[in-house]
């Protein structure tokens, strides 16, 4: 395979291969269709998904890596040009676009004009007034203005409906270029044999007005890019690396690896994930965490791939490479959000799909109906079934949906929410009910040790030395509230109950209280870990989780908006109630494990709930599976946020009730944009099949339909305060 296409090719741990595309050349929602469709055709590929916004094209396959040679194969025999995605390559292809679009429409547009001066006196004059002979003689100054700017401003449909044509298919090209065509031959003939029907004014200016809505489309489609497409370009651009031999080196960002010394300027932007090794600085983590305020960054601070360094140079030892950052991980998210289909997007594809074979019966039923029931010339007939293949517009339908979604991905993106999935947003904006985890998703999720003046240095000492060889949230709290030196000793976990050490011949324990040796139960609404001490009373640490700053003013919102909450835990009773007291939510069940809270789950889908299921532990990953739709914090675990349908980020919990109000105003534009494209089309079509439309109107009337439709979606931008 070529060395230059392998760097591309992504081997995961199935031994199945990925790479991303950039396909250039693609206009409409039946060229999405037509590649995926062709690619999905091939038995090895697993996953071939276009997203017509960004352009990029995600493929996977089983095996050989080299087979990614005969995929681009594949799409440049389909007359679209496919290669590896780079963002640089895509901003350069939108951009070479738009040029070519705008001298197309400027050539069309100073011809119209042109046109004019000749047309004029044909339209305000017949045969007798003007004579046939100027008559003619103006008709073939037109073809000779007129014929030239066709052939050039028709390329964009020209080239597009060839290349369908040529693969044995169809696009919404075709007809257009099919009418164009129509109508100049019909107008040439005309010219030669002296008629009357010659149009090439028409011809003309019905390209103008047809390039005007595709030069609008191609620029809103560029504003409405998705989020992920931006973040692409963070990943792009070199960094400076230190070499074993202290000289210095730059690189892509795209061939940084593990290992490497990475020198970082002030206010330059960081390369890959990795640990500072040398510097005091403070970073803008924005992009990332979504806090707005500097984080400190000095020797064995984590740093992420795309944050920016502010106040002083940091040196970097990276730990993960450009591809496989915490960034790249988000980017993944994101374009599987946008790539997935929603119930709506499924519709739109299947009306598309049907499209082309439709208005081509629909404009030769118009020719023939009035060719011989309406007893009218044949050129005029001629012409009303033109006009057929222009009104038809399968833009609008095509674009209803994915254009909302592009753009409520993007404005949650930078509000720090993940759409992981793209019926996410439909599901969510349909919820009755909220059903919430306690720890780490009411709470921070991390506990703090009360009243740590209460023990000695000693005791704590001893707590701390234990719980240092453990991860658990209690034992990391004890580990925050001592400061000082360490004992050193050989410490054994047991699951299920804590930590067991030996020192200086006594047993010692950290964890449950029956298992350190308290058997009457204590009552109390805080966590706590317990501590003894062979020959010794055991002492008890008590902890407190405190709530996310504003879930009490979440869940009531929730509540004024009519929608029921409930908290199920694995929790101890005493602390879960006392958190539902607090945060008003009525119903609360406590020492739940993950089978009971599916089970709740469950009960409450059969009484016709549709639940919002959100937390962050592993215990609740099957309980986010289950749920109508899911949330999770990006502090949750890999796999619960692999299960959950919407990630975000920050200390908050006001990302849920954002995420659901961008939800339901989705959902009201999609609906708005699907009654405007279906309505556009039951009102056009009728009209121009009864010779009531001019192609003219219906160039304007189906550029605009699309407009429309973008324009309608963009309102999702005004509502800054959802």
């Amino acid at each position: 395979m070529n060395p230059s296409l392998s760097r591309f090719v992504v081997t995961s741990a199935d031994h199945g291969h990925s790479l991303n595309l950039l396909v250039d050349g693609m206009h409409c929602p039946s060229c999405v269709a037509a590649i995926e469709g062709a690619l999905k055709k091939q038995s090895a590929i697993t996953q071939a998904r276009l997203n017509l916004s960004t352009k990029r094209l995600n493929l996977a396959w089983k095996g050989p890596a080299e087979l990614a040679e005969k995929w681009i194969a594949l799409i440049q025999g389909m007359g679209y040009q496919a290669v590896p995605f780079d963002p640089q390559t895509s901003e350069t292809f939108s951009q070479k676009e738009e040029k070519f679009l705008l001298r197309c429409l400027a050539v069309a547009g100073f011809t119209s004009g042109n046109l004019m001066l000749f047309s004029i006196p044909l339209w305000t004059s017949d045969g007798v007034e003007m004579g046939v002979a100027t008559r003619t003689m103006f008709q073939w100054i037109q073809a000779l203005i007129a014929i030239p700017a066709i052939a050039y401003a028709g390329l964009p449909f020209y080239r597009s409906a060839w290349n369908a044509l040529k693969d044995r298919r169809t696009n919404m090209d075709v007809p257009i270029s099919v009418a164009v065509i129509l109508a100049t031959a019909m107008s040439l003939f005309e010219t030669v044999t002296h008629g009357l029907h010659a149009y090439f004014d028409s011809g003309v200016m019905l390209l103008f007005f047809l390039l005007i809505g595709r030069y609008l489309d191609a620029r809103a489609r560029g504003k409405a890019r998705s989020a992920a497409s931006d973040l692409l370009q963070m990943m792009a651009g070199r960094a400076t690396v230190l070499n074993a031999d202290g000289t210095t080196r730059t690189m892509l960002l795209s061939d940084l690896q593990e290992g490497m010394t990475l020198l970082v300027a002030t206010g330059e932007k960081i390369g890959a994930d990795g640990i500072v090794t040398e510097g005091v600085s403070e970073l803008d983590t924005s992009l990332i965490t979504g806090e707005t305020l500097p984080v400190k960054a000095q020797k064995h601070s984590q740093v992420f791939a795309g944050t920016l360094n502010i106040s002083a140079p940091l040196k970097i030892q990276i730990t993960k490479p450009n591809s496989q950052s915490l960034l790249a991980e988000i980017i993944r998210l994101m374009e599987h959000a946008e790539q997935s289909q929603s119930r709506y997007v499924a519709i739109a594809d299947k009306i598309s799909h049907w499209y082309t074979p439709a208005v081509h019966a629909l404009a030769a039923a118009t020719f023939l109906g009035w060719f011989l029931f309406g007893h009218i010339a044949w050129q005029q007939a001629l012409l009303y079934a033109a006009t057929v293949l222009i009104i038809t517009c399968p833009c609008a339908l095509g674009l209803a949906v994915p254009v909302v979604q592009v753009l409520a991905s993007g404005i949650l993106m930078r509000r720090g929410i993940l759409i992981k999935s793209g019926s996410a947003l439909e599901r969510l904006a349909g919820i009755t009910n909220v059903v919430f985890d306690k720890t780490g998703t009411l709470t921070v999720g991390h506990p703090e040790l009360q009243e740590e003046d209460l023990y000695d240095t000693k005791t704590l000492q001893l707590a701390a030395s234990i719980a240092s060889h453990s991860r658990h949230p209690l034992s990391r709290a004890v580990c925050r509230a001592y400061d000082g030196p360490l004992l050193a000793m050989t410490v054994r976990e047991v699951p299920g109950s804590g930590l067991e050490a030996v020192s200086k011949g006594k047993t010692l324990r950290l964890g449950k209280q029956s298992w350190c040796g308290v058997k009457q139960a204590e009552t109390s609404q805080t966590m706590q870990l317990w501590l003894s001490v062979e020959g010794k009373k055991p002492l008890c640490f008590h902890f407190n989780d405190r709530l996310r700053s504003d879930a009490k003013a979440v869940v009531l919102r929730l509540h004024q908006a009519g929608i029921a909450t409930s908290l199920l835990s694995g929790d101890r009773e005493e602390i879960v109630h006392r958190v539902a007291d607090e945060l008003g939510i009525a119903h609360a069940e406590a020492a739940l494990s993950p089978v009971e809270k599916c089970r709740f789950l469950e009960e409450m889908k059969q009484q016709g709930a549709r639940t919002l299921m959100v937390g962050d532990g592993l215990n609740d990953a099957p309980s986010l599976a289950s749920a109508h739709v899911s949330m999770s914090p990006s502090t949750a675990m890999d796999i619960t946020q692999n299960a959950a349908d919407i990630v975000f980020q920050g200390d908050k919990l006001q990302p849920v009730l954002t995420a659901w109000n961008i939800a339901r105003l989705s959902q009201v534009l999609v609906k708005e944009n699907f009654i405007l494209a279906v309505l556009y089309n039951i009102i056009a079509i009728p009209l121009a099949m009864a010779g009531m439309v001019t192609p003219l109107v219906a160039a304007i009337a189906m550029s605009s339909s699309s407009l429309l439709v973008i324009a309608n979606a963009m309102r999702l931008n005004l509502h800054k305060e959802v």
